[in-house]
């Protein structure tokens, strides 16, 4: 992402129906009247969605966010209805959303410094999964090359013990990085497992 991508918005409403007063409010931001009466509206390069209570908007500028919370903000005193709204920036080193309205307190921002040390704390880790020999160069070649991606260093452990279906690896890096890195191998572990499946099943 450039300096000026990533910018989200997160909208809580205060109500009982607020499953219901979402899916009203995301039709009534691109109305003709949000954009008549108040002259401003939702820019079409805003993708608005909504979980439940939570409305979210995610914008590439900080200008394109703004014009999107004040049509919120529109709708939102038109309706008669509050909402607890949150911006944040995405921050590509953490890979993660850091707030930025409000402020944080703080508290807030020490706990924020705190998890930060606690994600960039370099560690060693040896993971191990379950693959076959036939496909177990290319499962190591995947692994090596999701490791490059991350920034991390990877080992591959050729140990004795090891059953002769297994593959493990010690990894060493930031922590938040190796826990990038355990999510892909599982993936990857899941994905063999289900090929082999599919190939021992074929009538070929």
């Amino acid at each position: 992402m450039s300096d000026d991508q990533g910018w989200r918005l997160k909208a809580e409403l205060d109500a009982t129906d607020a499953p219901s007063a979402l899916g009203h409010l995301l039709g009534r931001l691109r109305g003709p009247d949000v954009a008549r009466d108040a002259k401003v509206a939702v820019p079409h390069d805003v993708v608005v969605t909504h979980d439940g209570r939570l409305l979210f908007a995610y914008a590439e500028t900080e200008a394109s966010l703004k014009a999107a919370r004040a049509a919120i903000d529109e709708v939102l005193t038109r309706d008669g209805r509050s909402a607890s709204i949150v911006t944040a920036r995405w921050d590509a080193e953490l890979d993660e959303w850091r707030q930025i309205d409000p402020p944080l307190t703080g508290a807030e921002e020490r706990a924020a410094a705190a998890h930060v040390r606690d994600a960039e704390t370099v560690e060693s880790r040896t993971m191990v999964a379950n693959v076959g020999k036939e496909i177990r160069a290319s499962f190591d070649q995947s692994l090596l090359a999701w490791a490059k991606q991350l920034g991390i260093e990877c080992e591959i452990i050729e140990h004795p013990h090891l059953l002769s279906t297994q593959a493990a690896y010690t990894v060493t890096g930031p922590r938040r990085k190796l826990e990038e890195f355990d999510q892909g191998l599982k993936a990857e572990e899941a994905e063999t497992m289900r090929t082999e499946r599919m190939v021992m099943l074929s009538p070929l």
